[in-house]
């Protein structure tokens, strides 16, 4: 039996040069067919607002929530390190509220790590959290908790001022204690840069190919999202069209009377 991969050896996978493999799960099902694919990281996303419940953003999702859609990828997995996004206004009040938000997502959820948007601003957080041993993914670049004083979902770091910032950003995150950071939609060259001066393992999204991993939204890979489409999103299937075919056969059948036939039938 395979034991569960830890922030140690997500470590060592980036001191051995191995890729990083990191989707978003919500639900057992999907978290069940990643772990048993061998995915290294499992993230239980606050991306669960926009894919799974309809929002507009990540802004609304809770911590209730987030920790209902943690137990179940906790429990369909075996292998994958877990680890659950602090949603928006879990952890920016205060320390002492960060902690314990942090704190509720391992006790009561059962997540080995959680992950939190920020960098200089944010470090002082992440610091008091892994003071009391609970691991930190950072995430800095474009931060979707930020849409509101980014104007969006805007590639950040194009400009050297903005670069600058998101690279000391990075390094104040590795410095607080964090064992690895989210590079989201930054330029690749950037991004590299980061990967190269980090000791920490970078997991890009939208950044380009240099990071030590990557992560993308299981539904976005499956073509079960179509509110959107970002640039960097490769759809690896057609889940969407095998799912409506069998919606439609079913209600074909049903209303054909086919459906239940004798097989499908106590006698």
């Amino acid at each position: 039996m395979k034991k569960r991969k830890t922030i140690h050896d997500i470590a060592r996978m980036k001191d051995s040069a191995e890729k990083i493999t990191v989707l978003t799960a919500y639900d057992y099902p999907f978290a069940q067919l990643m772990d048993q694919a061998g995915i290294d990281i499992i993230l239980v996303g606050d991306s669960v607002g926009s894919v799974f419940s309809g929002y507009d953003n990540t802004l609304p999702v809770t911590m209730d929530e987030m920790i209902y859609h943690t137990r179940p990828v906790v429990r369909a997995s075996a292998q994958a390190l877990v680890v659950a996004d602090m949603p928006f206004m879990s952890y920016q009040i205060d320390q002492s509220d960060a902690r314990r938000n942090a704190g509720r997502l391992i006790k009561e959820a059962g997540a080995q790590a959680v992950k939190l948007e920020g960098g200089v601003n944010i470090a002082a957080t992440i610091a008091a959290i892994t003071a009391i041993d609970i691991p930190v993914m950072a995430h800095v670049g474009l931060t979707p908790q930020s849409i509101h004083r980014m104007g969006g979902f805007k590639v950040q770091g194009r400009q050297e001022a903005q670069a600058q910032q998101i690279l000391a950003d990075a390094k104040a995150v590795e410095e607080a204690g964090a064992f690895a950071v989210v590079l989201e939609g930054v330029p690749a060259s950037l991004a590299a840069q980061i990967s190269a001066a980090l000791g920490i393992p970078t997991i890009g999204i939208g950044a380009g190919p240099d990071c030590d991993g990557q992560v993308l939204v299981i539904h976005d890979i499956l073509g079960l999202c179509d509110k959107y489409s970002p640039k960097f999103v490769k759809r690896f299937a057609d889940a969407r069209q095998t799912i409506s075919d069998g919606i439609n056969a079913y209600i074909g059948e049903v209303k054909g009377g086919t459906f239940p036939a004798d097989e499908h039938s106590f006698k």
